[in-house]
């Protein structure tokens, strides 16, 4: 009876009962069971209206799904997402994240907007220790711009997914799914995919972005056509990492999605009913989960991760030796015990990890 949080096959833990009905204690399993189904059909709106940011698709089995496209900083999108939700009361709510930004799910806005805001040198640490050094440093650039935009805006990144996560825990029988790509495999096979003067293009781009955002912009993210003339632009411009970032998640994307949408069992006979699903996007996914929708999908191949070019390597090593050249410098002009101090921090022991020859 609870709403549970699941990432592929495996329950992370229940959220809150919130919004439930409280039901007689004399009831048994089975009858409370079939009373919350019952009263969730009846919630159920068989023709919704729906905000015109939702798509329906259906399954073979007769499953729906609504797809809600959202702009990742947008009030507006929170509240497509919760109206869709208390309107066709789903048994799966699926939403891009991945098991790597769960944890945004149950912090509170105030804590999001600091830790968005806080790039420090711990973050850098976590970041090229679980992604690598040259796809950790991506990744803070990225989120040097995602603290950007909070900072312009002053709203954390994720409410919409954070509303869904609420929503579904009002819903009898909901589950909830992570439906994107890991983050580690995104990032690597991005980097893997740029040339070495395409990754110095876009890192240049990304330390020096400093154009005012506001609210209206990002509102202009939900409308598919200004949407779909950005995407081109970034096609043009880096077409491999449109393939990785875009593309390859859509075909992910579809596969969850597709997987949520099985026939579920309906108390007490455990019989075969179509399901409901609602999943929530960001707008740019729409179009390829749409084109997706009816395709053989083989995800294996999208994710692999190729071994590092003689050239990716050669400029890791190099970086990782002008690393290890100024802490040595920086130890000889702090003294033994300064050094020594410095020597202790965990991020420079993680440098020094990195550094440590691979065993023959």
């Amino acid at each position: 009876l609870y709403c549970f949080i699941v990432s592929q096959d495996d329950s992370v833990g229940p959220s809150e009962e919130e919004g439930l009905p409280c039901l007689p204690p004399d009831l048994s399993d089975n009858e409370a069971m079939e009373l919350l189904w019952q009263l969730r059909a009846q919630r159920r709106q068989s023709s919704p209206e729906l905000p015109e940011t939702v798509t329906r698709l259906t399954a073979p089995d007769g499953s729906i799904l609504y797809l809600v496209g959202t702009a990742h900083f947008s009030d507006s999108s929170k509240k497509d997402v919760a109206t869709t939700i208390r309107a066709v009361q789903p048994d799966v709510v699926v939403v891009e994240l991945c098991q790597y930004r769960v944890s945004m799910l149950k912090m509170d806005e105030n804590t999001l907007l600091k830790e968005a805001k806080d790039i420090n040198l711990d973050k850098v640490q976590q970041a090229i220790k679980q992604n690598g050094l040259m796809s950790g440093l991506m990744q803070i650039l990225l989120l040097k711009v995602s603290a950007h935009i909070t900072e312009q805006l002053g709203m954390a990144p994720g409410g919409e997914f954070r509303e869904a996560f609420k929503e579904a825990g009002r819903v009898p029988f909901c589950k909830f799914h992570l439906g994107d790509r890991p983050i580690p495999v995104t990032f690597k096979r991005a980097i893997a995919a740029l040339s070495l003067w395409q990754k110095a293009r876009l890192a240049w781009g990304l330390c020096f972005l400093s154009d005012p955002i506001s609210k209206e912009d990002v509102e202009k993210c939900k409308q598919k056509d200004l949407l779909e003339q950005t995407m081109s632009e970034m096609i043009g411009e880096f077409p491999a990492l449109h393939q990785t970032i875009v593309a390859e998640r859509d075909i992910y994307l579809t596969h969850t999605l597709r997987q949520a949408t099985r026939c579920v069992e309906a108390p007490p006979n455990a019989q075969k009913v179509p399901a409901v699903v609602v999943g929530v996007v960001g707008m740019g996914h729409v179009p390829g989960i749409e084109r997706n929708w009816d395709k053989q999908l083989n995800i294996n191949e999208i994710m692999s991760v190729a071994p590092p070019s003689r050239i990716g390597w050669v400029l890791c090593t190099v970086i990782k030796g002008v690393m290890m050249g100024m802490l040595g410098y920086a130890c000889y002009r702090a003294g033994g015990s300064l050094g020594r101090a410095l020597l202790s921090f965990p991020a420079v022991q993680s440098l020094l990890e990195t550094l440590r020859p691979l065993p023959a």
